[in-house]
């Protein structure tokens, strides 16, 4: 049976996911040598934690790891309400730290969110796919996200949410939503955005203002972003050098091994590697929704897609903001920047994909 399963997954998937972590860990290389490589070793000890969680994910039937997800989405919305109550880290309380351990549950919960909504639609769509139109039945769907969102935003983590969101509606989308849903959805959006804008707090307004015109305040809010996309820009085709990057290396981009990883790849390695990880991102996000259209059931595809709208997410917002293309957020890009809970999540979604891809034969729903 294992090695049926190892046969027929996407081993693509894993490639991918691979060199990126690879690239990410290159760049860590060059920018923590200040710091005696501290970030560099700690991403290594968390790739080491990643692995017997792939392999758990890959193995586990993902039938039954949806069955247990009502479980486990108690328990990270009961640690959402109760992070609320730490101190906040960079403005935002998301964060349990414990010495030099930091957890970060939004993070975990992106998964779980998934896992349940699947879990939800299995049932809700047992007497027909259509199911999903009914007002209070996707309203119910619809809670489970919305839910984990609200606790995200009052910590406050636009970011994160956001990707919650892209999940939720590429999930709803392939369980066959009607199309006035979509109109409407699109209406409220419209209605409410200037609405939103007005009741936004200081800090969020200023990244928004910043983004528009990061000029208007160079020293101040725009600094970063300036100095994001001098980087970028001083790489030219083929990169400065890894240790070389002027800003990478003399401090006037920040934070380098997080927000702005792509910043400092780009100003050291170059267009090419830059360009290289977009085509993976690509590739890795294409192969995503192939595995979620061809998933033997329901749960499988909806997972799969689910994945594939994190992934989107996360790379279309972490290079555009560094590109001064969209607004700063503080999102990671998966397998490449810094980060212990985000590179966990991040290879246990990569299990969920190699899971499914390698059970397309025969049918199994929950009962």
């Amino acid at each position: 049976m294992k090695n049926k399963i190892l046969k027929n997954m996407d081993w693509g998937v894993f490639i991918c996911s691979l060199l990126l972590l690879s690239i990410g860990l290159v760049a860590l290389f060059s920018t923590t040598r200040n710091t005696n490589y501290d970030e560099f070793k700690k991403q290594l000890v968390w790739f080491g934690i990643s692995i017997p969680f792939l392999i758990s994910a890959i193995m586990l039937n993902y039938n039954d790891i949806v069955k247990f997800s009502p479980f486990a989405y108690g328990v990270f919305i009961f640690l959402l309400i109760i992070v609320l109550f730490t101190d906040p880290i960079s403005g935002a309380r998301s964060w349990f730290s414990i010495k030099s351990f930091s957890f970060q549950p939004s993070e975990f919960a992106k998964i779980i969110t998934i896992l349940f909504m699947t879990y939800a639609l299995n049932i809700l769509q047992a007497k027909g796919k259509r199911e999903i139109n009914k007002p209070l039945k996707l309203i119910s769907v619809l809670s489970i996200a919305l839910l984990p969102i609200f606790l995200i935003l009052i910590e406050p983590d636009y970011g994160t949410a956001m990707a919650y969101m892209f999940a939720t509606i590429f999930i709803i989308f392939t369980a066959g939503i009607d199309k006035k849903y979509i109109f409407a959805f699109c209406i409220l959006i419209a209605v409410l955005i200037p609405v939103v804008y007005t009741k936004l707090p200081a800090h969020a307004l200023s990244r928004i203002e910043v983004f528009l015109n990061p000029e208007s305040d160079p020293r101040g809010a725009g600094y970063n972003i300036i100095q994001s996309k001098l980087a970028i820009g001083a790489g030219e085709l083929f990169g400065m050098g890894l240790f070389q990057g002027n800003q990478t290396q003399l401090g006037y981009l920040h934070p380098k091994t997080t927000d702005f990883i792509f910043s400092a790849i780009g100003e050291e390695m170059g267009f090419i590697m830059s360009s290289m990880i977009i085509i993976l991102y690509v590739v890795l996000i294409t192969k995503a929704i192939f595995i979620a259209k061809t998933a033997k059931d329901n749960i499988g595809s909806y997972i799969a897609v689910g994945i594939a709208g994190i992934f989107t997410f996360h790379m279309i917002e972490n290079i555009g903001m560094t590109m001064g293309l969209l607004p700063i957020t503080g999102v990671p890009l998966p397998f490449v920047s810094y980060g212990g809970s985000s590179l966990l999540t991040n290879f246990i979604c990569i299990g969920l994909l190699l899971n499914i891809s390698s059970r397309r034969q025969k049918a199994i729903f929950i009962e």
